[in-house]
């Protein structure tokens, strides 16, 4: 215990990832921060098996659906710069109507998107390549509840996501990969991006690939290499970005989840949260905004919504009981909830991801001003959480 202790010390001085024995494919690389910095990193493993390199806290992953509260930060700037209104019909941005097909007289917004109590699904699927369309998305039928309308239930839905981006893009002109760069990560000195066309070469040399607790490579296995189509291609293999048109194809970067970003960058958008918009002297929101992300607008009672995301399966417990704009709040008092992955009661609001075989998370405990990003790959995702609705591997690994 004495010489782990030490390992993990020398790592949170030195702020570089720490090699020991990985499990048999993966990594795993936490890193806790309070309002100052990050307190304590810890990583091992591997970020690319077939080159022989070592995961470090520095290295971009595919964060998954963190991603979702990293666009809640660009929403919520031009919320703030009165582009957009949370609770106007959704429609008036698109330039086309959207309407669940049962409840036409209904109007969507921004607020009912952000929070999953569309009426939207992921039945019909969300996925988009080079050529998709997001109005075809949202005209095929199985894209809706049947059995509820706009506000009535919490479905976890990624396809709202790929509607936000849409009506991002419409009402400022400019493409989502580069207004997200614009809005929240260049302000930060944050070298992230949303797929990898606006990714520096740098960041594709350190990408981690995301392997699959079989060893299979999940995603992002680039040797390097800046891919030929930093999108996912269309079924005919092209890649035309000059294409591109705004809001016609809202999921072409993957806003609900793939971002790719550091441990240790994703550490500083926890911290600007935790200091209510603000980081390093430049503000992106104001306190208010901030106060508004985090604010439930759904919570599970045991009948109105579904706790689970359809695309991970029941872990046999309400892991969503609290949710606001993009954010889920942890450890719900209620007999019915199994959201503490922490397993010790504190209260903490941010968002997990999972996809591709990799875990993640940012959690932040705003009474404290504490909080911890981690993310695993290769884990072993059979195994449920002992006390909770996670991951056996996510407990491991928030408890140390």
């Amino acid at each position: 215990m004495r010489s782990a202790w030490l390992v993990a010390a020398a790592c949170a001085l030195l702020l570089t990832g720490c090699a020991r024995e990985a499990e048999p494919f993966g990594a795993e690389v936490r890193v806790d921060f309070d309002r100052s910095g990050p307190t304590r990193v810890l990583a091992h493993g591997w970020a690319d098996r077939e080159s022989g390199r070592k995961v470090t806290a520095e290295d971009p992953v595919r964060i998954a659906s963190i991603s979702k509260l990293v666009l809640a930060i660009g929403l919520m700037r031009l919320v703030e710069q009165g582009q957009l209104d949370l609770d106007g019909d959704v429609s008036a941005y698109l330039g086309w109507s959207l309407r669940h097909p049962a409840h036409p007289d209904t109007p969507i917004s921004l607020r009912l998107l952000m929070s999953h109590r569309s009426g939207l699904t992921d039945e019909g699927g969300y996925v988009s390549h080079a050529a998709s369309r997001t109005r075809e998305l949202v005209e095929n039928p199985a894209a809706w509840n049947a059995d509820y309308g706009p506000g009535e239930w919490f479905q976890y839905t990624n396809l709202n996501f790929v509607v936000v981006a849409a009506v991002m893009e419409r009402v400022t002109g400019e493409r989502f990969d580069r207004l997200m760069d614009r809005l929240v990560l260049d302000p930060l000195g944050i070298d992230a991006c949303y797929n990898w066309a606006s990714c520096s070469d740098q960041a594709i040399a350190r990408a981690v690939v995301i392997y699959r607790a079989s060893g299979e490579v999940g995603v992002d296995a680039l040797g390097g290499q800046r891919p030929a189509c930093p999108v996912v291609a269309a079924p005919d293999g092209s890649c035309d970005l000059d294409a591109w048109q705004p809001g016609e194809n809202g999921g072409l970067f993957g806003p609900q989840g793939g971002l790719r970003i550091s441990a240790l960058d994703l550490a500083k958008i926890g911290r600007l949260l935790l200091q209510g918009g603000e980081l390093n002297g430049v503000r992106l929101l104001m306190p208010e905004s901030v106060d508004e992300m985090f604010r439930p607008l759904w919570e599970f009672n045991g009948v109105n919504g579904a706790t689970y995301e359809a695309e991970t399966g029941d872990p046999g417990g309400a892991f969503f009981c609290r949710y606001g704009l993009a954010t889920q709040t942890l450890a719900t008092q209620r007999p019915v909830c199994d959201d503490d992955g922490f397993g010790d009661g504190v209260e903490r609001v941010g968002h997990g991801g999972d996809a591709y075989g990799l875990v993640s998370g940012l959690w932040i405990d705003r009474d404290s001003g504490t909080g911890v990003a981690f993310y695993i790959t290769g884990g072993d995702l059979a195994r449920k959480g002992q006390h909770s609705a996670f991951y056996a591997v996510e407990e491991d690994l928030l408890e140390r």
